[in-house]
């Protein structure tokens, strides 16, 4: 199965697990999977109109799926995705 790490803010919505298991052909289908499993993360991820929002990056194998075909990127059962949220700060 694709492998989903977590990010620690993350956690919070996924009872703790920093890694979750999923299933899908495309990063898109993993991520519909992990909202079935964990429905809390969604309004974390997705804007009102159903898009990644822009402060979160997926990762799959290392690369940025932003540089492939996004949510439609293919997987493999062995394809770890990483979810990256964006930090800023400021003084």
């Amino acid at each position: 199965m694709t492998i989903i790490k977590m990010p620690t803010p993350l956690r919070l919505y996924t009872d703790g697990q920093t890694e979750i298991n999923v299933q899908g052909n495309t990063v898109g289908e993993a991520l519909k999977d992990l909202m079935s499993q964990h429905n809390e993360l969604e309004q974390h991820l997705y804007n009102d109109d159903g898009q990644l929002r822009a402060f979160v990056n997926i990762f799959v194998d290392g690369d940025d799926v932003r540089h492939l075909n996004g949510v439609d990127t293919q997987i493999t059962p062995n394809s770890i995705l990483r979810i990256v949220p964006s930090v800023a700060g400021g003084f």
